[in-house]
């Protein structure tokens, strides 16, 4: 059975040391912050993700399920994705469930270490991935028109 995700000290510890990697740049390049803006508070929150490239598009998957990002996300219909300097505001599109398994077996296969998360192994069929898909938002992204990559004057 999967692990349920919990905010534990030592998970805070881990995304306090990748988020000042990614403001470099710094490996792993899947990696970027995520920020959302709260819906019911107007601030913006930051969180580290890792995208996932299938089919020739990016996707963004929450493997922790239904996070606040994930409700952010889809009130807003955008996100910003930072990796250095480089930003990024994207239009997010959520995909059903009956669209999610291609892409959860792509990003456990990317990303072992949420792979605890997921019932389906990453050498598990689409349809095992299929029976979880609805306990994992995926997004699929694009970017926002007139929104082109800038470099952040930090």
């Amino acid at each position: 059975m999967a692990l349920a995700y919990r905010l534990t000290l030592p998970r805070r510890l881990a995304n306090a040391l990748v988020t000042p990697l990614v403001r470099l740049g710094l490996p792993p390049r899947d990696a970027h912050l995520l920020t959302t803006i709260g819906r019911k508070t107007g601030r913006r929150y930051t969180t580290p993700v890792n995208l996932v490239e299938h089919g020739g598009e990016r996707w963004l998957v929450a493997p922790y399920g239904e996070r606040e990002w994930v409700k952010n996300a889809r009130a807003a219909g955008w996100v910003e994705l930072r990796r250095g300097r480089r930003t990024q505001r994207v239009e997010v599109a959520e995909v059903p469930p009956a669209e999610r398994a291609p892409v959860l077996r792509s990003y456990v296969r990317a990303v072992p270490i949420t792979r605890r998360f997921f019932d389906a192994g990453h050498d598990a069929t689409l349809e095992a991935f299929a029976a979880e898909a609805a306990r994992h938002p995926v997004f699929r992204l694009k970017p926002s028109v007139g929104q082109a990559i800038r470099s952040d004057a930090r």
